[in-house]
């Protein structure tokens, strides 16, 4: 009878910090975006909510101190909303959780981000590729992808010269990119590979120069 009721008290221990933990995240979610700000975000039409650089939709959730993981729910709750199935989605989700260290789950969108063969003209899958490698810490599965990526043919149309895509932004000016895009970030997951993700992507020292 005693086991019995020491093992009860042990389960309802563990129900209390359950709860507690719960109540806790809770609470910091609440910090970093508040239900009527929630609401509001989850209306806005898709282009609004992910496509509004750098502090419109869910960025201005994303740029706050510790709210990675509100902006990556904010993102999945939007997605199951809107029933959207568009993989830039599941990538910018895959990303929060990807700087808030849930590497597993992160994989897990990165994936469902990829597009189809006939849809990716610029090497999308293969920056994919190379940022799931990173996570899962496969230095060989990242050098392959890099080789990969670096191999993509330019799309008729495009201007590249030099390794540099020459864009119009909107207000008509050029500016520059390295080809193929996002080879940059490629070469930044290569020369901080011991670090994490959040440092390895958006530390600009990383990216500096391509790695020998």
């Amino acid at each position: 009878m005693k086991r019995i009721t020491a093992l009860s008290f042990f389960i309802f221990l563990a129900g209390c910090t359950t709860q507690h933990n719960i109540e806790r995240e809770a609470e910091a979610a609440e910090q970093c975006i508040s239900e009527a700000e929630r609401l509001t975000l989850l209306n806005l039409d898709e282009e609004a909510f992910d496509q509004d650089p750098p502090s419109g939709g869910w960025r201005g959730i994303a740029e706050k101190s510790g709210c990675e993981i509100a902006a990556a729910d904010l993102i999945r709750d939007y997605r199951e909303r809107h029933n959207s199935t568009n993989t830039i989605i599941y990538w910018h989700e895959g990303q929060m959780r990807a700087m808030a260290n849930d590497y597993a789950e992160a994989i897990a969108l990165f994936e469902k981000s990829k597009k189809t063969k006939e849809k990716d003209l610029a090497g999308w899958n293969e920056y994919v590729d190379a940022s799931i490698a990173f996570l899962r810490k496969d230095q060989q599965a990242l050098i392959e992808a890099r080789e990969a990526l670096a191999a993509v043919a330019v799309p008729p149309g495009l201007d590249v010269k030099d390794g540099l895509l020459v864009i119009t932004d909107n207000s008509g000016k050029p500016f520059k990119m390295r080809w193929p895009l996002n080879i940059d970030v490629v070469d930044g997951f290569i020369r901080c590979f011991e670090k994490d993700y959040r440092d390895a992507y958006g530390d600009s020292a990383c990216r500096q120069t391509p790695p020998n």
